[in-house]
């Protein structure tokens, strides 16, 4: 699925570019899986993993960062709205846009902080300047 620049042009929240381990399950199973997300923003995120699942899926998902030297995390439920095939070296897998649907009051401000850099996170951006 190739997402055009327009595609882009009508988010409503700005993504920031970051590398986060993120594990997720779906809503009605019990397994949980890893994934790797790309970008996150206040609506949704990107997530990197090898399951495929259907677009309309609904997942916990559960998004680690370092927060003074300690493991953090924020948590919420999210909706996969897109999704395309991408290849890790010889691996196959998938990219998801998701969507949130539900996150508490505390995470939302967690997710909040990350986004405006109030966590000392290690970005893409950051390491691509240097």
């Amino acid at each position: 699925m190739n997402r055009s620049l327009a595609d882009k042009e009508k988010r409503r929240c700005p993504r920031a570019l970051i590398d986060l381990p993120a594990d997720f399950r779906i809503t009605d199973k019990l397994n949980v899986v890893p994934g790797l997300v790309r970008n996150v923003s206040e609506g949704g995120l990107l997530i990197q993993t090898f399951p495929d699942m259907p677009i309309g899926t609904k997942i916990n998902i559960k998004v680690l960062f370092s927060k003074d030297l300690e493991v953090a995390n924020f948590r919420g439920v999210a909706e996969i709205v897109w999704k395309d095939s991408y290849l890790w070296d010889d691996w196959e897998g998938y990219e998801y846009g998701l969507k949130f649907i539900h996150m508490s009051n505390e995470d939302c401000l967690k997710l909040t902080l990350v986004l405006y850099g109030q966590f000392n996170l290690d970005t893409r951006e950051a390491r691509d300047e240097v």
